[in-house]
């Protein structure tokens, strides 16, 4: 490196690839941009061919100096997620960061009311999604590292609805626990590669997924009273934690949840 040429700083990422399943909008799209505004390739993965279209265009606006590539994927498919991650390899050579953000909330029922078919809609994307991304990031990073190229990012999105009782949405706070559970397990498992393995829990955010409630004057007037920051999060406030935790500064942290929620569980 010259002299004249600034040091890389911990959170610098580039050289690195990211993975972020959802990618397409919401709070994905805000890891998407913050990790390629610090330099880091992506490659987002939705089911909406126009979102990603959409989406891609924005990433590459934001971060023209970055690689960005969009592939249509559905996680709750098995062999599409082993495919897509195929894809992204042939596509960039690596993955350093896999960030499963894929989720879906619907059918609220009242829990005895609530059928196998819609129960399993919802553990189908949020729970067998995470599991098949991260299996197939798990593999390539254990891959690399018996090469001796050690080291990796394992995130899994799950929620401030894992730490709470939500009625009438057991089958999303149950997916949502679970997560965190997963991300504890792979910690202590991958460790020995230098693969590190956190949660993020979102608290209330603003995103397309969740307009309808905050807009919403019953539901605002009882839940935004209850958020010391009294704001609704946005796609936005989550580029930090993503960009510290796919950097080099976070190589010690590992098994960590962190909750990001303007202070709601809290107060």
């Amino acid at each position: 490196m010259s002299s004249n040429q600034p040091a890389k700083t911990p959170f610098d990422l580039s050289g690195k690839v990211a993975l972020v399943t959802g990618g397409n909008g919401g709070i994905g799209l805000g890891f998407a941009k913050a990790l390629a505004a610090s330099g880091a390739d992506i490659c987002i993965w939705g089911r909406n061919a126009q979102k990603n279209a959409g989406a891609l265009t924005e990433l590459r606006l934001h971060a023209p100096y970055v690689k960005a590539e969009a592939l249509i994927c559905d996680v709750a498919d098995e062999q599409a997620v082993n495919d897509c991650f195929r894809k992204t390899l042939d596509l960039f050579g690596r993955v350093d960061t896999c960030i499963a953000n894929a989720g879906v909330a619907k059918g609220f029922n009242r829990f005895h009311e609530m059928t196998k078919e819609n129960w399993r809609s919802v553990l189908d994307v949020n729970l067998d999604g995470l599991f098949y991304t991260l299996r197939a990031a798990a593999a390539h990073m254990v891959e690399r590292a018996e090469k001796g190229d050690v080291g990796g990012r394992l995130i899994g999105v799950s929620s401030l609805g894992a730490l709470c009782g939500m009625a009438r949405a057991e089958h999303y706070a149950g997916s949502k626990g679970a997560v965190i559970s997963i991300m504890q397990g792979l910690a202590v498992e991958y460790a020995r590669y230098g693969i590190t393995a956190n949660s993020i829990l979102p608290g209330h955010i603003q995103t397309d997924m969740t307009d309808r409630n905050y807009q919403n004057e019953k539901f605002a007037n009882a839940i935004l009273p209850r958020i010391p920051m009294r704001r609704w999060g946005s796609p936005a406030d989550f580029g930090g934690i993503a960009v510290y935790l796919a950097s080099d500064a976070s190589s010690y942290h590992t098994g960590d949840k962190f909750l990001i929620d303007g202070g709601f569980f809290i107060y």
